[in-house]
């Protein structure tokens, strides 16, 4: 790695001030799990002049209900989200996105907001400095997207325009299908940015001085069935290629409320809005999941080589509305579009 200046914040507003100071040019560190490979691959076509610590930033890391909302804070760990008893029992598809995330090693360090901040997986984005990067693309603001025309078997097949990367996080999808929101601290003071929102083709909606605080779920009762369902071609490391989260509410049989969240599909967290208003009303069966599933991917334009996560979205989100269990690792998933993935 290549020298940098190293800085210990100890509030929120030491943090803000540092990256202000360096208007861009420096980096926060949290877990550290996404910055080190940063750091070490070079692939940004820019090195950052200033690593900020906000590790040792006292107060952010706690999960409490308060005035009917939730509130986790951004430095809470991934292990201690996906093992909350609260959680667990009122927010479980969040519980169980935290869990899906790679290893327990990096889990243990990994923060909600850095699952939510990292940046995107793309093998053109990320191509290392030592194999001869980095790679101008669109995201780093000269050029197109190589992913259109080169490999974009991971890449976006729903709201995709100038980059075609997808938005790696598993908790944002949780997060959007509770209508999520983060607080975000700024030399401006703070604001409210709605999870479904935070995500752009090119980036996040963070401003160069800016970092999240807080994320805030409104209340949940019980009673609603939650699912988290992920697929990986390996596990437990690999990022999803698909993903689907979905809260449903049943009375007397009929579904009353539905709420779908896809990941890895779209440079954000895709909800599946026309999906969700076909369930309510209705009773929930094979024939009415699988329309449900249809409809949830009716607007995918695949590019030349991801064609077949269509398929794996629809049926992942099928088996969550029938209350399927996820998939084992030995299991696979799917279809004869797909040659490399097998399903059921």
């Amino acid at each position: 790695m290549k020298p940098f200046i190293h800085i210990n914040a100890l509030t929120v507003a030491e943090a803000v001030a540092a990256l202000a100071a360096y208007d861009g040019r420096a980096r926060l560190n949290a877990g550290g799990t996404d910055l080190m490979g940063l750091l070490k691959d070079e692939f940004l076509p820019e090195y950052p002049q200033a690593v900020i610590n906000i590790k040792n930033v006292a107060g952010l890391d706690y999960i409490r209900e308060e005035q009917g909302m939730l509130q986790i804070g951004a430095l809470t760990r991934l292990s201690d989200i996906a093992s909350s008893p609260l959680l667990r029992e009122r927010y479980g598809a969040l519980a169980e996105a935290a869990q899906a995330v790679a290893s327990p090693q990096i889990r243990n360090v990994a923060t909600l907001a850095g699952n939510l901040c990292q940046d995107v997986r793309c093998c053109y984005y990320r191509y290392p400095r030592h194999i001869g990067g980095p790679i101008s693309c669109a995201r780093k603001g000269n050029g197109p997207c190589l992913a259109v025309k080169g490999d974009n078997r991971n890449h976006a097949i729903l709201e995709g325009r100038k980059c075609f990367a997808v938005c790696p996080s598993d908790t944002a999808v949780a997060l959007a299908l509770f209508d999520g929101q983060l607080l975000v601290a700024g030399s401006a003071g703070e604001r409210r940015i709605a999870v479904r929102d935070f995500y752009t083709p090119l980036g996040n909606q963070l401003g160069k001085d800016e970092l999240v605080r807080e994320i805030e779920l409104p209340a949940i009762t019980a009673s609603t069935r939650q699912t988290f369902h992920k697929f990986t071609l390996r596990k437990p490391i690999d990022f999803a290629v698909v993903s689907v989260a979905t809260l449903i509410t049943v009375v007397d049989g009929v579904c009353s409320d539905a709420r779908i969240a896809l990941g890895a599909v779209a440079p954000g967290v895709v909800r599946a809005a026309a999906a969700e208003e076909f369930l309510r009303g209705r009773t929930i069966d094979p024939a009415s999941a699988a329309r449900a599933g249809e409809l949830a991917l009716a607007g995918a334009r695949p590019l030349s080589k991801n064609a077949y996560k269509i398929e794996i979205a629809k049926t992942l989100l099928k088996r969550a509305l029938l209350g399927h269990p996820p998939a084992k690792p030995s299991q696979g998933i799917v279809h004869d579009k797909c040659p490399h993935v097998k399903t059921k």
